[in-house]
């Protein structure tokens, strides 16, 4: 799990893992691994998820926390458009440092109303042009949660 800060990566594994969602707000430090067993078609596959702390300003993600990951996802939060910068570059050094794994860009927080969006339609789809797989989610109502995390796993058994 990529992102800016308070983009919502703990708030989707923990929908992901544990079908729960809380409102408040905890800054990840360091990496928090988690794991779920899933089953895609006939194949079971054991997921450790790293939820790696937000990146900002003080704080860099580490390239070593990278290294050996067989997939990830770049979350963006939809109401602040600064954080797709940062997901970007954040997904050129993860290409980098897995090898070409497999990403999905999730743009989070799509519960909240459109007025308060600043990543538009048009944005969206000028990424989906540029080839990325985008899924809007909502860590808080569990949309697109569970889609995004079978498709990567697919995407990681199929490379």
């Amino acid at each position: 799990m990529l992102g800016a800060f308070a983009v919502g990566k703990t708030s989707l594994v923990q929908r992901f893992v544990n079908s729960i969602f809380s409102e408040k707000y905890q800054t990840t430090i360091g990496v928090k691994i988690d794991q779920k067993l899933v089953q895609t078609g006939d194949t079971e596959v054991n997921l450790m998820l790293w939820d790696i702390h937000g990146e900002d300003n003080y704080q860099k993600v580490k390239p070593s926390y990278i290294m050996g990951a067989s997939g990830y996802f770049v979350v963006v939060d939809v109401t602040r458009e600064e954080t797709l910068g940062v997901g970007l570059n954040l997904q050129k050094m993860a290409n980098e440092m897995s090898k070409g794994a497999p990403f999905i860009v999730l743009i989070n927080k799509t519960d909240l109303p459109q007025s308060e969006w600043y990543i538009s339609e048009t944005s969206i789809n000028e990424l989906k042009d540029k080839g990325l797989e985008i899924i809007l989610t909502s860590a808080k109502e569990g949309t697109g949660v569970e889609e995004a995390f079978s498709r990567l796993t697919e995407l990681m058994i199929n490379k």
